[in-house]
This record gives structure tokens, sequence and C-alpha cells, in this order.
């Protein structure tokens, strides 16, 4: 052995590296090869071993019984707060707390986050209010029939006005600080055109098909680096608001028209039902999962995507989509303006209050009673202050979006 190779040896040892060549020579391809290779020196770390607590080893039946008499018990914010404990003890609590635990449509409470997703009740509607900031350009969403002086009603959902030069955004958050579009508490926006005649609803996850709307086209996939940042990063479009034009008020109040993509129109028969996510899922695990959103007239599916743009293939017919219009006023002629039955849930005039009605089409086997009720009710009662009254097929995030609309100026609609 050269005195070359002594020392080489020597210092690879001290430096704590010591390969040894493979017997049969090719000396030379070792030393190339230990000049460029690099040797761990300490020992991977072993994977962290997650500890149950001692509440985890309850008997499932006594478990069942204690939070099934929990949740029959906190009926109303703050003290519901109690089922979410229960849920966040451990894996074998929150699975039992999910079982129990009813959708809105079902128990007509919100509970967890997802259930501000899922439709309101059938029969009596969700009685929410908003808390407008000028200061911020914020809009806040409360559970409760008016704000209560301890503030301890429940923050369903928040929203930032962010104007640009082509319209206005709306950006949907879960909390009141963090409006980025790369948080994990972002649910979706409402964007409008230059006019403020258009509003475009965009949900963070793809929208949950029912059977008899689903595509039969092959599934898409994209690379994830493509878009930034992952749990966020492309927007499907769920519905739309558009508002009559009404240069100088000449044709009365405001006159809107609601187009939901994402609900069959069929939803609003007998026996019908509306689309209900059960949890969130981030757009790029699920992308190739979910086809397409249909539409209506055969379009194709509106994707909004921030870092990339990825055009969707047409889409086949598969039904109508939900539409709302706004309940006519009458016009009174002892107070000299125009009216409607808000049964005591507003009491300022405004133009910004309205109420949302289904647009039946006449082929549809739908009752009057049907056609009548007020799927959406949303009017001013103080300055900044306003109550939002929601009910099946709508969700709270849906009728939140479509609210947040009214906020947004119209030159050309008023």
């Amino acid at each position: 052995m050269s005195f070359k190779s002594f020392f080489r040896e020597l210092r690879e040892m001290k430096n704590g590296i010591r390969i040894r060549p493979k017997r049969g020579g090719e000396g030379r391809n070792w030393r190339s090869r230990s000049r460029a290779h690099i040797a761990p020196d300490e020992v991977p770390p072993q994977p962290e071993v997650i500890q149950q607590g001692q509440w985890a080893n309850l008997p499932p039946e006594l478990l069942l019984d204690i939070i099934r008499r929990v949740e029959e018990s906190e009926t109303s914010w703050p003290a519901r707060t109690v089922v979410l404990f229960c849920a966040s003890v451990c894996k074998s609590w929150r699975k039992i707390t999910q079982e129990i635990v009813k959708t809105p449509e079902q128990c007509g409470r919100l509970t967890f986050p997802i259930s501000l997703k899922q439709p309101g009740p059938r029969d009596s509607p969700i009685q929410c209010y908003v808390r407008r900031h000028r200061a911020t350009s914020t809009y806040l969403l409360y559970s409760g029939l008016v704000p209560s002086e301890n503030e301890g009603d429940k923050l369903l959902l928040a929203a930032k006005r962010i104007r640009r030069a082509t319209g206005t955004d709306f950006v949907i958050s879960l909390v009141a600080d963090d409006f980025s579009w790369a948080c994990s508490t972002y649910v979706g926006k409402l964007r409008s055109n230059f006019f403020g005649s258009r509003f475009t609803m965009y949900d963070s996850q793809p929208p949950v098909l029912t059977a008899g709307r689903q595509s039969n086209q092959s599934n898409r996939r994209f690379h994830a680096k493509q878009v930034s940042p992952p749990m966020s990063a492309c927007n499907y479009s769920i519905g739309s608001v558009s508002y009559e034009l009404n240069i100088l008020r000449t044709r009365g109040p405001r006159r809107m028209r609601c187009v939901m993509q994402s609900i069959p129109a069929s939803c609003i028969q007998q026996g019908g039902n509306a689309p209900t996510p059960t949890s969130f899922s981030s757009c790029l695990n699920d992308h190739h999962h979910h086809p397409p959103l249909p539409t209506s007239k055969g379009k194709k599916s509106d994707i909004d995507f921030r870092s990339t743009s990825i055009t969707e293939p047409p889409v086949q017919e598969l039904g109508e989509s939900l539409v709302l219009k706004n309940k006519a006023p009458r016009w009174h002629e002892q107070l000299q303006c125009w009216c409607l039955n808000f049964r005591g849930r507003v009491t300022v005039a405004s133009v910004k209050n309205f109420q949302l009605v289904a647009d039946v089409d006449p082929a549809l086997d739908v009752s009057v009673e049907e056609q009548e009720k007020i799927i959406l009710q949303f009017g001013k009662i103080g300055k900044d202050i306003f109550t939002m009254d929601y009910r099946y097929p709508l969700s709270a995030f849906q009728a939140f979006a479509i609210c947040l609309s009214s906020f947004d100026t119209k030159p050309a609609c008023e």
C-alpha cells in the first residue's frame, strides 16, 4: 500500500467514514466512489409512538351513552363547544361523536366546520346575523338571532373585500384574522365583474355530485408541483348571482337571480336530496376522483386555478340547476315604499334587503307551498348589523356568499 493510500484511509477514519473496497479488485472505481459518497454519522430516528390517554379505554357502550347525552343537552353556542371537546379527546371519541352528531338538515344545528357546507333544515330556517366592519372591509357571520352583549355567539364564517381593477373579490375564511388563500382555513370566494352586476361563487373543494349527476369522463391527473399552495390551489365554480340592470332605479328595487350549479333543481321535489359533503378535502389529492362540475346548459366546468390554468373537457347535460329569484315586493300606499314581510327579522329599510324563493320550472312536480317557501332572507336591523336566515337546500357558505354580493357597489343596477 502506498503512503498516499494510507493517509487517505487514515483521514477517512478520523472523519468517521470507513468504507472497505469490495473483494475482487476494482480499486480505482472504489477510490472514485469514496470521494463522492457520504455516510451518515447518526442513527435514524425511530417513529414516535402515540400514547392513548386513559379515557380511550372506556367501554364503547358507556362512551356512546355519554356522548349522546352531551349532544342532546348542549343545543346552542357557546355551550355546544362541549360536543367539540368530546370529539377532540382521542380517535375513538371522535369517531363516536361524528356518528352521533347529525347534519343541519336533520337536526337544525351547526356543530363541525363541515356543517357550514351542508344544506340547512327543511322546516325552520337557521337564523344568523352579519356584522360589517367598514374600517377593515370585513364581514363576520355569527350564529344567533341578534348580537349578544357578552360576545358569546359562535363565529361561523368571515369574509374580506378586496378591490381590484377589474372587479371585487370577497375571500371567505373560517377565521377572522387570516384570509390567505394558502391557509387551510380558506373556504372559498365571491368574485364580481367590473360593473358589479354579476358575481361568481367559488368553493375551495370539488362539489359533491349525486348519482344522477356524475360524469362518465375519464380521470384527469396533473403534477402536484404545477399548483401552489397545495391546500387551496383551485376554486370550483358552484354558482352565480346576477343583478338586473337598473339605471337610476327606474325599475324599482333590485332584481337578482341566483343559479346554483352544484344543486340540482330536482332537490326541491318530494323525495329529492341536495348534495351533502361529509368532510373537507384537498383539491390536489381528490381532483382526479371528482369529475368536472356539470352545468345545465352543457357548458364547460368553470374551474379557476390561481397558479396554473387547466381547461376541462365539455360536460354533457345532466339536469337543470337550481335557480333562485328574489321575491317581488309590494308597494305600500300609506308608507309610500316597497315592502316585504320579514316576520320581524328585519327592522330597517335598505336597498340590501331581499328574500329568495325557488324559480321552479312548470314541468317539475313542485307544490305551491314549496314554491313560495323563502329559502334565504337577508335584511338590516341596525348600523352595520344584518340578519341572515337560510334553509334547505342552501348551506351557510352558499347563503353567506349570496348575501356578500349585496354589499358590493353596483353603479349600473341602482
